[in-house]
């Protein structure tokens, strides 16, 4: 039986871009399912389907598989393309995309994923330049060691994934990632990305907290959603 992925608006969700992308990318089919967040809080509609009340949810079957890193670990299992075949490769790859899972929160908080948008930043806390210098130093390291296009190598994995949403806000707020900035526009340019990309423009619903959020973080010099 093929998979159903659960996920949240395209503009918003960061973590839902997460497997979604790689599914795509690796070509692996599943049925796509979009639950929106229609309020500041949905825990009590999401637990309907998702046992933390959070997206992105990966049904196989009659099996539930929840929370990013579990659904990647899940399809690793099942899927080799998910890690680098190479065993350095795949060590940077599984090390970098959980400290993306476990860690960046200034980033998180401060630079909200829209990816509709285009804005003016306010001045970076200590925190936020500390993770940006941070994520700079994993793009460069993951080109030079591995030889790029993607940061472990020549294939798309679940690194390049779990770090995708990252290059949505890099272009959102002009966040500046040095050399890595090629890897950047490389997955920018992916079919699956440019997809994502699409139907967060189209989305035409608008959640009043994350709005606040991004109101927060700067000035909005573009907004290329519709009205």
């Amino acid at each position: 039986m093929a998979y159903t992925l659960i996920t949240a608006n395209r503009n918003y969700s960061s973590w839902s871009l997460r497997p979604w992308l790689l599914l795509r990318a690796l070509g692996i089919p599943f049925a796509d399912r979009i639950e929106p967040f229609a309020a500041p809080v949905n825990y009590a509609a999401f637990r309907g389907f998702s046992p933390t009340g959070q997206v992105p949810v990966l049904l196989d079957g009659a099996r539930t598989v929840w929370d990013t890193l579990g659904i990647v670990l899940y399809l690793a299992d099942r899927h080799p393309a998910v890690w680098p075949a190479e065993a350095e490769a795949r060590a940077f790859a599984q090390c970098a995309a959980s400290e993306m899972h476990a860690g960046f929160s200034a980033l998180r908080n401060d630079c909200t994923m829209n990816v509709g948008v285009r804005v003016n930043p306010r001045p970076a806390s200590a925190a936020l330049t500390k993770d940006i210098a941070r994520i700079r130093e994993i793009f460069e390291e993951g080109l030079s060691r591995f030889g790029g296009p993607w940061l472990a190598g020549a294939d798309f994995t679940a690194a390049d994934a779990f770090f995708a949403p990252v290059a949505f806000r890099i272009r959102t707020y002009g966040l500046d990632v040095g050399a890595g900035q090629a890897w950047v526009d490389h997955v920018l340019a992916h079919p699956a990305m440019l997809q994502w990309e699409a139907e967060a423009l189209a989305e035409s619903w608008r959640e009043a907290s994350h709005e606040e959020e991004l109101a927060a973080a700067g000035v909005i010099t573009a907004d290329y959603r519709v009205a």
